[in-house]
């Protein structure tokens, strides 16, 4: 084997254990996310809707939407959406109801 040969088979094994580690920190920001916007919500039994938006590092955030019941005794057990926004900078979640987004009724 010469030192070319060597050398793209070192390049390549880095390669694929620097993409694997990169899912791996994407499945833990995931968790991440999904962790503080469930704190952050005002819904019971909340599961999110779909994958995160990631957005660009300017805007400094990821978007995911979330849905649950609602936990006030007059809602009756209703179920609603929530958009929640989390900051990557900050760690902190900030969520709005967005029930205009899904037609009312049982979740999907």
């Amino acid at each position: 084997m010469n030192i070319t040969s060597l050398t793209l088979l070192c390049l390549t094994a880095f390669a694929v254990q620097v993409q694997a580690s990169s899912s791996d920190a994407w499945e833990g920001y995931n968790k991440e996310v999904l962790a503080g916007c469930t704190q952050a919500s005002t819904l019971k039994k909340v599961t999110p809707v779909g994958a995160p938006a990631q957005f660009d590092d300017r805007v400094g955030y990821t978007a995911i939407l979330l849905q649950g019941q609602y936990p006030q005794k007059h809602m009756k057990g209703r179920y609603g959406t929530e958009l929640c926004l989390y900051n990557k900078q900050t760690k902190a979640a900030y969520v709005t109801e967005w029930d205009s987004i899904r037609p009312a009724g049982k979740a999907q």
